[in-house]
């Protein structure tokens, strides 16, 4: 059964079928504002767990594949760490039809960039993702960084980008450096770790967080990791929808 619970209005308006991609797109529209805006698209398990045997597909639905291209082809950068890349098999974000006119109404290109956060550069360059994106995938670094590895992706046509002072990046400098190459409508997928650097810096401005009907046990990551917060930030609920069990959840900071 396929419910609807709608918290602001919009949610699809379709209660039976399959969601449209139209209809997916109002709903996850990016809020009008001045300045950048990052999300998150997550998924968990009702036990917590935000991945399965390192990764998260198997707690993956295929409404939730819809709804996680849908957010990709809103974005005008999906923004993921290095190791995320590595265990999910990373591949250039496509061009698709669906969201072709709504990408061009807004300025963008038939395809959001990829945007991978990496201390080390330990990445396989000669994947795909770096030799044949619609546009260049653009590699976060630290002004610290291996110059050897830099020089190497580079070679390989990626952009590297310096948002950190050491080896790292910073996120609050990694927005700031997005959003200055024209890329405010930011997209993370993680991983847990790269997510909660986000967090525990303030700058996540909205969490989609897809809660699968699933109990897992083991030791599996949370969708968010790393050092806590002296305090819990509070979000609001955006918008709610349901499908075989399925929570697709939108949560917006206060």
């Amino acid at each position: 059964m396929r419910r609807l619970f709608p918290v602001t209005d919009q949610t699809p308006s379709e209660p039976e079928g399959e969601w449209s991609f139209d209809a997916l797109a109002e709903a996850y529209a990016y809020p009008k504002t001045d300045g950048p805006w990052l999300r998150a698209n997550m998924v968990s398990s009702l036990d917590g767990a935000g991945q399965h045997e390192g990764r998260s597909q198997p707690l993956s639905s295929d409404t939730d594949m819809r709804v996680f291209g849908t957010l990709r082809a809103l974005a005008d950068v999906v923004v993921v760490g290095a190791e995320t890349v590595r265990q999910e098999g990373y591949r250039p974000a496509r061009a698709r039809e669906a969201f072709a006119a709504r990408r061009e109404a807004a300025g963008q290109g038939p395809a959001p960039v990829i945007a991978v956060v990496t201390a080390a550069l330990d990445l396989d360059f000669g994947l795909p993702l770096f030799t044949s994106p619609l546009v260049p995938t653009l590699i976060l670094t630290g002004a610290a960084a291996p110059p050897d590895r830099v020089r190497e992706a580079e070679r390989a046509g990626a952009v590297v980008v310096v948002a950190g002072d050491g080896p790292g990046v910073e996120p609050a400098r990694a927005v700031e450096a997005l959003a200055g190459r024209g890329l405010p409508r930011m997209l993370t997928e993680g991983g847990p770790r790269l997510l909660g650097q986000f967090v525990a810096a303030g700058v996540l401005d909205e969490l989609c967080l897809t809660v699968a009907p699933l109990l897992t046990a083991g030791t599996a990551q949370r969708i968010a990791g790393g050092p806590p917060v002296s305090v819990p930030e509070r979000f609001r609920l955006e918008s709610l929808l349901e499908e075989a069990g399925f929570l697709y959840t939108r949560y917006r900071r206060i």
